[in-house]
């Protein structure tokens, strides 16, 4: 019988903190505090557990481009916060990880909040990297009504801690 891996810092945070809307503001408030830039897009982690994670941001001016729709890059930064919460909250902490590469697909104009969704498409299986390995992460941004405006896949480098 193997034990349960050891979850990251990170997550073992947002597990201890309530599941609720404050639960997520707090966590995101600590998370902008340690990776500053995602604080451009003033994003909400809603969800966030092991091969899932879902990230918000509202439509303000900050993240406005020249035609007053949410420019491209913010939309890739809350793509990138969602895949790093997803990560963190996979990745055991005996792995470490760090983004290696992003392809981004622009599909449609932007003119809502938009959402990021960060998911697995299957379970990683961490003892069986022993050398460096890509994960690569799927990631959707979706606007209000659901319309997928952006997709991403960021390409991680796993290793073993």
């Amino acid at each position: 019988m193997s034990k349960e891996p050891k979850p990251s810092p990170t997550y073992a945070m947002r597990k201890r903190l309530p599941g609720n809307k404050l639960g997520n503001a707090l966590f995101s408030l600590g998370m902008v505090a340690r990776v500053p830039y995602f604080g451009t897009v003033l994003p909400l982690v809603e969800e966030m557990k092991p091969g899932y994670c879902k990230v918000t941001s509202p439509n303000w001016f900050g993240v406005h481009n020249h035609i007053g729709t949410f420019h491209a890059i913010a939309a890739c930064n809350l793509a990138e916060a969602a895949m790093g919460m997803l990560m963190e909250a996979t990745t055991p902490t005996s792995h470490r990880w760090i983004p290696k590469g992003m392809t981004v697909q622009y599909l449609a104009k932007a003119t809502t909040r938009l959402t990021a969704i960060a998911e697995l498409p299957g379970p990683v299986d961490f003892d069986a990297i022993t050398e460096g390995t890509d994960v690569v992460v799927p990631i959707k941004v979706l606007d209000t009504d659901g319309n997928e405006v952006v997709h991403c896949e960021i390409t991680t480098w796993v290793t073993p801690a």
